[in-house]
């Protein structure tokens, strides 16, 4: 198996271009792989989850991307995936850990409520995440003025990773609760988080207001 690890790695690293990188480096990532071309690494291997576990304990990032992609999701302990999120410092390894692992985990109300409140904020935005997912999927038993409350009070001034978990459970708030939508469009209007982030031409801003407006309108034409 270490060989097959090796083999891996040496891949990956075949795989590397300085140019991706350095787009990579400037919002927090620390490898050089072409997300299509590591995708298809992991295609090759199908699941292989003792060497999903082994390419995890690498460190490595783009390792990492492969050993989620590669990985059984209900095989992972409770305690495992905390440890792991709890290491995931990468944006695209956290973000990736969330959807394609933890949504998919027996565990995943267990951890829901275990990372919401953390004082860690990366991991308490995993769960935002979460519950932002809950809120789209399955809201029965969410207090939903409660965590408008919260948002009201504390996404101003959260990090920036928690601050864009929270904004999308407003924005997620506003979008699939009518009876809600007029206070979201109030506390996003009022605190004006991302106001000006730059969006590309064609994309929604992720500013709740208009996102929340958009996508009702785009709903309102279906």
């Amino acid at each position: 198996m270490e060989s097959t690890v090796s083999g891996v790695l040496a891949e990956l690293a075949a795989l590397e271009d300085p140019k991706i990188r350095a787009v990579n480096e400037r919002h927090g990532e620390d490898h050089g792989v072409n997300l299509t071309k590591l995708r298809a690494v992991a295609k090759d291997l199908k699941i292989q989850q003792d060497l999903a576990v082994q390419l995890w304990a690498t460190g490595d990032t783009a390792a990492r991307l492969v050993a989620i992609l590669i990985s059984r999701p209900k095989l992972y302990s409770a305690a495992e995936l905390d440890a792991m999120l709890r290491d995931a410092r990468v944006p695209k390894v956290h973000d990736w850990l969330v959807s394609y692992i933890v949504k998919k985990s027996p565990h995943v109300e267990e951890l829901r409520t275990a990372w919401f409140a953390d004082p860690d904020p990366v991991v308490a935005s995993a769960g935002w995440a979460l519950t932002n997912d809950r809120v789209a999927k399955s809201p029965d038993g969410l207090d939903l003025p409660g965590l408008l409350d919260l948002i009201e009070a504390q996404m101003k001034d959260a990090p920036d990773r928690l601050q864009w978990a929270m904004n999308e459970c407003l924005a997620g708030i506003g979008i699939h609760h009518p009876e809600h939508r007029d206070r979201a469009l109030a506390i996003g209007e009022r605190l004006e988080v991302l106001k000006d982030y730059p969006t590309p031409p064609g994309c929604t801003s992720p500013y709740a207001p208009i996102w929340i407006n958009e996508i009702v309108r785009r709903q309102a034409l279906v």
